[in-house]
């Protein structure tokens, strides 16, 4: 089961029991959501009419944690930490994950160093294990580590939630990614077209070539059959010359 069917599964089953309770009851809700280990999207949750009804309340700090997990990063939960819920370590480890998904988002080479400090690990190989064990092999992220360059070059991560107000970016984003492929697309149609022009010329070529390459062969047998039936009807008539000459004649009997 790939990392999106799961998504979707925990997804549905939070949402339920967001729906289904109200007020204290749904800080545990969302504490359970944000240290599932294979919970990586919040945004569903989020937009649960009970969830949105802890705003102006006494629990109001879950609602700003659940969104610091659906769009923040762990140096953005250090800086509010004062006014947050203690992270249990399952959720310090889930905004960490998170965090690496932020950074790949924007830059597909991460240096060692950057990440060492967004995610507070104090050397090369603690971070090195963190994002084989704690990322790669979760699924949420692959790529390279690169010891030589001391950097993670990344080549997939997983989405995160939508910040407010970036919709309309990644819209303009794929409209122009559309309009970019409908060019592509025209082009490789036209080079497609040129080339089956060319395969058709160089087929009527060919065909041309072994046309006049029969005709050749054809002019050449007739040649080669004339001259060797005239060789051998003068061979043959000098023979026939020869042996008429040498043949003794046939005397007349005088009749009667």
């Amino acid at each position: 089961m790939d990392i999106e069917q799961k998504q979707a599964e925990h997804i549905d089953c939070f949402v339920k029991q967001a729906s289904n309770q109200k007020g204290p009851a749904l800080a545990s809700v969302i504490t359970e959501a944000t240290s599932h280990p294979s919970l990586f999207a919040f945004s569903e949750i989020l937009s649960v009419p009970t969830v949105l009804e802890l705003q102006g309340t006494e629990h109001s700090v879950y609602l700003e944690l659940l969104r610091l997990f659906a769009h923040g990063t762990w140096s953005e939960y250090k800086s509010v930490a004062d006014r947050l819920p203690h992270l249990l370590p399952d959720q310090v480890l889930k905004l960490k994950q998170l965090t690496v998904l932020t950074l790949a988002e924007t830059n597909k080479v991460l240096p060692y160093e950057g990440l060492m400090q967004e995610l507070d690990v104090s050397n090369v190989r603690e971070l090195e294990d963190f994002l084989i064990n704690e990322c790669m092999y979760v699924g949420i992220v692959r790529g390279k580590l690169d010891q030589l360059r001391r950097c993670f070059e990344v080549q997939f991560a997983a989405g995160r939630d939508l910040r407010p107000g970036q919709l309309g970016n990644m819209i303009e984003t794929l409209s122009n990614w559309l309009v970019t492929s409908d060019n592509l697309l025209v082009s490789i149609q036209e080079k497609i077209k040129w080339a089956d022009t060319m395969s058709e010329l160089d087929k009527k070529h060919g065909k041309e070539v072994e046309e006049k390459v029969e005709e050749v062969k054809k002019s050449l047998k007739a040649d080669i059959d004339f001259r060797g039936h005239e060789e051998i009807y003068s061979e043959g008539g000098m023979m026939d010359y020869e042996e008429d000459r040498g043949r003794p004649k046939r005397r007349r009997h005088p009749m009667g």
